[in-house]
């Protein structure tokens, strides 16, 4: 009786520890190489010094990894004859940008780790949270220990990465599909007040939209031509380097850039919300941090599954 019953501990130690080592940490590099994420984090504040729009192009790139099939780096897989590659979604083709930030952080990192241990799904996660910090956004211990998928899909990112042109009901439902509420959307979407956006993406809100400050959409409009200029830039709020809440500011005003933005405030369900994020900025800081870990933890993989890719580009061999 005795023996059953020590069996029976064993076994659930075993599954505990089974549990506990698939599940990320924000520690985990620690042992491993000490030194991966300062690195990561020197590189980010130098790429962010050099072109402060690099920092909304990193924090992009991880949204946009984590909401087709989770955070596992499948975004910044090149084409091939294997790989349908994502950066030829519409969302990503001509838009998703700093690919070569992530090269270089890659290959620093695994020389300074003597070998490759650091994921490219981890780089963009730690690459997100340092390019916020390097725009005076907060802080977060990110979890660390994802693999690196070995498939994309361009077809799953046209479907999953949310579109400019949502109204509310369908963006909740598309953060819905992830794991994500209202509060999320709302917070995630917060990261719009660093950045840019082109042209094709808010044409049609500053020509045809009617909940849109008059001035503002003249103001776009002259940069933004019913035809041509698609590739034609706008900031997403007034201090696109800075992170603060001039975001929420401009879509209580009816100047959110795009559909997507102002349909955050447009007599719905999170109206309230961005209210408090606009009157409370450590709220708004702190619930983005949370909401950032949240979208971090989407169907990552660990453990055997997937790979840490040498080159963040292609699979391995």
């Amino acid at each position: 009786m005795a023996s059953h019953a020590l069996i029976l501990l064993q076994i659930i130690v075993l599954s505990s520890l089974a549990a506990t080592a698939f599940s990320l940490s924000p520690y985990y590099y620690k042992n491993i190489c000490p030194q991966a994420l300062p690195t990561i984090k020197t590189l980010v504040e130098a790429a962010v010094y050099k072109e402060r729009r690099m920092g909304a192009s990193l924090l992009r790139l991880h949204f946009h990894d984590c909401f087709v099939n989770g955070c596992d780096a499948s975004i910044l897989l090149d084409p091939s004859p294997t790989i349908d590659s994502e950066k030829g979604a519409l969302a990503n083709q001509n838009s998703a940008r700093g690919f070569e930030v992530i090269d270089e952080i890659k290959a620093e990192v695994d020389k300074i780790c003597g070998r490759p241990v650091v994921s490219c799904a981890d780089i963009l996660a730690v690459a997100a949270r340092d390019s916020v910090v390097a725009l005076g956004g907060p802080s977060w211990k990110v979890r660390l220990g994802r693999r690196d998928s070995t498939t994309a899909s361009r077809t799953q990112a046209d479907i999953d990465i949310p579109s400019p042109l949502m109204d509310l009901p369908a963006l909740i439902n598309n953060f819905r599909n992830q794991g994500l509420n209202q509060r999320d959307l709302v917070a995630l979407s917060g990261g719009h007040t660093i950045g840019f956006a082109q042209c094709l993406a808010f044409r049609g809100r500053i020509y045809n939209a009617t909940n849109i400050d008059p001035s503002f959409a003249k103001e776009r409009r002259a940069t933004c031509p019913r035809t041509g200029g698609d590739t034609t830039l706008a900031p997403l709020d007034s201090t696109a380097a800075r992170f603060d809440t001039a975001y929420f500011n401009s879509l209580v005003k009816q100047r959110g850039l795009l559909t997507s933005d102002q349909a955050l405030f447009s007599g719905g369900s999170t109206d309230n919300l961005v209210n408090t994020y606009r009157l409370y900025p450590q709220v708004f800081r702190k619930d983005f941090a949370q909401s950032m870990i949240k979208m971090g933890n989407i169907k990552y993989l660990t453990g055997n599954q997937g790979q840490i890719r040498a080159n963040c580009r292609m699979v391995n061999n």
